[in-house]
Parts: C-alpha cells; structure tokens; sequence
C-alpha cells in the first residue's frame, strides 16, 4: 500500500452502510414500494429515494400514518416483518457493493474502521456477508436499533467513537445520504460525503464531497495530511 494513503493511528474511520458501503437503497426503495401499499399507505419506490433516503423506517411508517391514516398494531407488526424478510431475501440474492469500495476498503486496511447504521444489525451483518465485506470491519458494527438511537442524532456516531476508543475529532465518517452527513457533522467529525446524485443533492458545508468511492483514499490522505 503506498504510504501516502497511510493513517495515524489516532483516527478512524465511521462508515454508513446502506448507500455508502452496498449498494441496497434500491433495494429497500422497491420492498417499501410493494409492502406500503398492500396496507393501504400509498407509497412507491421513488419517493423512498426523493424523500427518505436514510431515514429510520419507524420514522417513514409515522410520516405516512400522519398523511394517510394510523395503523393497527397487527399491522404494524405485519408490515416491518414482511419488510425485513423479504428485504433480507433481496439482499442475500441481489445485493453487490457500491462501486469502488471494495478497492478502497482494500488500500484503507490498515485505518481502525466500523460501520455505523440506522438499520438493525442483522440488516448490516446480512449486507456485509453478502457482499463479502465483512472481513474489513472485524466486527465493528454499531447498530441504531442496539444503542437506541438514530441519525440525524449525531449521539449514534459519538458513542460508536468512543467504543471504538476515539475521540470525535479524531474520526472521519463516510455517509451517502443527508441525515447522517447532518449527524456526523454535529458530531464534531470529519465528514465525507459520498454523494451520488450531485445533479440533486448539494454536500453541506463543512463536509467534503465526493463522486465516488474510489476517491476514498486521496481524500482521507488529504484530510489526514492537513489535520497534523
């Protein structure tokens, strides 16, 4: 590996996952699409993408309830089983990594790293098997549902820093969508954005913005070399 994308050892790196580590949004944007309807919330795979991108699904079930009408709690019950089980059987039979990644997680061997999402761990440890990226992390995975709670709270991000012994300063997240861009930067961490619809979505100030993940590792060399 050439030094220049070398780490101190006193950062890490935060990784989001859906969006940012594989490439599931679509995904997750088709079952919601399918499921939402079949209980009598009008909802479709596009508008997951222009609107809830990242968004905890409890969050998206309560903004449709408000629109539309409230829920049994059979049916809610009903609908995120249905959800996570067909979304698992997608997963494990469709899922692939975002472009670049792989590579990238591959010259960033050597930098502390953990993935840090809004979605239940099973959802992550399914995303990583599935696309064989589970090695990169060793385990180091931090799930909204298990520390209770969620991005855009930039506490999800803190408290996986500080079990992974750093300080917030001294982390680099890495997130696609807007609410944990939002969150790692309240955390007080350096924020990457990997934005992939730069024709809609601007990179908020104080993140830097990228294209793809192959730029990875320039960038973070980049911000480590003006941080000493």
């Amino acid at each position: 590996m050439s030094s220049s994308h070398s780490i101190p050892s006193h950062f890490c790196l935060l990784f989001d996952c859906d969006g940012t580590l594989v490439d599931s949004e679509i995904l997750l944007a088709d079952v919601m699409g399918e499921i939402f309807p079949e209980l009598g919330l009008p909802f479709s795979a596009q508008q997951y993408m222009e609107e809830f991108r990242g968004v905890r699904f409890h969050t998206i079930v309560h903004t449709l309830e408000h629109r539309f009408h409230k829920l049994t709690e059979e049916a809610l019950t009903q609908l995120e089983s249905g959800m996570r089980t067909r979304m698992e059987a997608r997963m494990r039979a469709e899922l692939v990594a975002i472009p670049g990644i792989p590579d990238a997680l591959a010259q960033l061997k050597s930098y502390p790293k953990a993935v840090v999402s809004n979605g239940p761990e099973r959802k992550i440890r399914c995303a990583l098997e599935s696309t064989q990226l589970e090695g990169h992390f060793q385990g180091q995975l931090f799930s909204a549902y298990t520390l209770n709670v969620w991005k855009p709270d930039p506490e999800l991000y803190r408290k996986a820093a500080a079990a992974m012994g750093f300080a917030p300063q001294h982390c680099i997240v890495i997130d696609d969508a807007a609410v944990g861009v939002e969150a790692g930067l309240a955390a007080g961490m350096q924020v990457i954005h990997l934005n992939h619809f730069p024709n809609e979505e601007s990179t908020p100030e104080g993140a830097v913005g990228i294209h793809h993940a192959n730029e990875l590792p320039v960038v973070i060399a980049g911000l480590m070399e003006s941080s000493r």
